[in-house]
């Protein structure tokens, strides 16, 4: 590795340490979050009604702000401001008013059209639980302002290489409902959870304003919509706006379908699904954002080598972090599951069927994260439309994969949760076989990562679930400090016997951040 590209990297890795310790906050309140809610309401038709709508807002944001941030948003604005400061808040300022504009515009018509919003995306519940679920939509909708306002300001400090405020916003989102559960669910009942993210929209707007306290001649009223940068935004999220719209076509189907089971079902699946973004999150999305800047620099200047250095180092850190992190969940499931949610209204059955749903996610993790990876790659190259031709025919993998098993199978919940990971192993096949066109990785050594990570991942397991059986008497708590404690040091001992090159360059990089003791 040449001494300018492995600066790069290491200036990666840095900001990819940077980002995950905010991650780990976010998580970790994340899990707290659902902790509190499956405490307070276990697995009944109250969470029901709160997931169904609390998917409304989430998909406008993500259909207006969130696909754009990664492709379209932080490219472009990472190219002007590495060159021309007044281009880049001209055009910042035009998208931020645009954007606002819109979701104003689509809060407006989904307040007015909520009923028929709800029988959408959740026609299988009663007529009571319906009408819980357009009361909870309605009010959760204005939230979406100050999301979409928080992601794009996420976009101008991420643009500027600043990643520490952004890496909290998601723990500031997770605190406010958390507080409003807590504190308000005397009085509200299950109206307190949609306090919480009415709080926590707020709040993340609030602790990101100081990241641009240097904003101080920006035209905030601008709408250049003339601007070529404009212009390349738009052009770069027209892909993306198709993808995520295949995305609303698959959250519609899985809800569904979902409301259509029993009322517990989807609640089940919260809470599995929780448990595996934590380590999608803390790891896909903290490396991914850290190498998204310098991928799109190392793009825009055509450094083709150091765009494949850059990469491939990406794709090892998350091979190394994801496959332990998947045989870790598989083997302690259970103890787990009881140690974070078993309490107040979530009983032991609750535990074992939400163990057993978080066993079914599994086989796609690994996938989602090296998606995210690959995907990125598209987005540094500004190639939004492949990518998100690619979530279309994932779509039709989970549809073709929920409908046989959910009516030819008793398989119930699980048939859905299986069609998930189906979609999401299906997306990342194609999306690799389609990104052999855009980067050549050959020589890199990432499938010698992958084989080295595996037989380390393969004794972690074995070990896992030996001695979290044998501690189970002693209580989950136990039984996972041990068991998974001692795993964990078993695989990092097996990846440094075999010199697993994406290990040896963390402990360099934590080493040189004086993080890491030296021996």
């Amino acid at each position: 590795m040449s001494g300018a590209s492995g600066a790069v990297v290491r200036r990666v890795a840095t900001a990819a340490l940077l980002i995950a310790v905010g991650n780990i906050a976010s998580r970790l309140i994340g899990v707290v979050r659902e902790a509190v809610i499956a405490g307070l309401f276990g697995r009944g038709a109250d969470v029901a009604a709160f997931t169904a709508a609390s998917a409304v807002p989430t998909i406008v944001y993500d259909l207006l702000v969130n696909g754009a941030i990664s492709a379209a948003l932080v490219p472009v604005f990472s190219a002007y401001a590495e060159e021309d400061e007044a281009a880049f808040w001209r055009v910042a300022a035009t998208i931020i008013n645009l954007a606002l504009g819109s979701i104003a515009l689509t809060i407006g018509l989904l307040i007015w059209q909520t009923p028929a919003v709800v029988t959408l995306l959740a026609g299988g519940f009663d007529p009571e639980l319906q009408e819980q679920t357009v009361v909870m939509t309605r009010l959760l909708l204005p939230s979406v302002f100050f999301m979409g306002l928080s992601g794009l300001i996420t976009a101008l400090l991420y643009a500027r290489q600043r990643f520490l405020l952004p890496a909290f916003t998601t723990s500031i989102f997770n605190l406010g409902i958390i507080l409003g559960a807590v504190l308000l669910h005397s009085w509200l009942g299950p109206l307190s959870l949609v306090a919480g993210v009415l709080l926590g929209s707020v709040l993340q707007v609030a602790l990101q304003l100081p990241g641009l306290r240097d904003a101080t001649h920006v035209p905030f009223l601008t709408l250049d919509l003339m601007h070529p940068g404009v212009h390349r935004i738009l052009a770069l999220y027209a892909p993306v706006a198709l993808g995520i719209g295949f995305s609303v076509v698959g959250i519609v189907v899985d809800r569904n379908l979902a409301s259509r089971l029993t009322p517990d079902a989807i609640p089940t699946m919260r809470y599995a699904t929780a448990l595996v973004q934590f380590p999608l999150g803390l790891v896909a999305a903290a490396v991914s954002f850290a190498v998204l800047p310098t991928l799109a620099r190392q793009a825009s200047a055509g450094d083709e080598a150091a765009f494949r250095v850059t990469l491939a180092m990406g794709i090892k850190i998350v091979l190394l972090l994801i496959l332990p992190a998947t045989a870790g969940l598989a083997a302690l499931a259970t103890p787990i599951v009881a140690l974070l949610y078993e309490r107040g209204a979530f009983g032991g059955a609750d535990t074992q069927a939400t163990a057993r749903a978080l066993l079914f996610y599994l086989p796609g993790l690994p996938a989602a994260a090296l998606d995210q990876m690959i995907l990125f790659a598209f987005y540094a190259r500004q190639r939004t439309l492949t990518p998100n031709l690619v979530q279309g025919a994932a779509i039709l993998i989970y549809v073709a994969t929920a409908l046989p098993l959910l009516f030819w199978t008793p398989l119930g919940v699980a048939a859905l949760i299986l069609a998930n990971s189906a979609q999401w192993i299906g997306h990342a096949l194609i999306l690799y076989l389609l990104s052999r066109r855009l980067v050549d990785l050959s020589g890199l050594r990432i499938g010698e990562t992958l084989w080295k990570c595996l037989v380390a991942c393969a004794a972690l397991f074995c070990l896992a679930w030996w001695l979290g059986s044998a501690l189970a008497f002693a209580g989950p708590l136990v039984a996972l400090l041990g068991a998974g404690g001692l795993a964990a040091l078993t695989y990092a001992g097996l990846c440094l016997a075999l010199r697993v090159e994406a290990l040896d360059f963390l402990v360099t990089t934590l080493r040189q951040r004086g993080l890491f003791p030296a021996v």
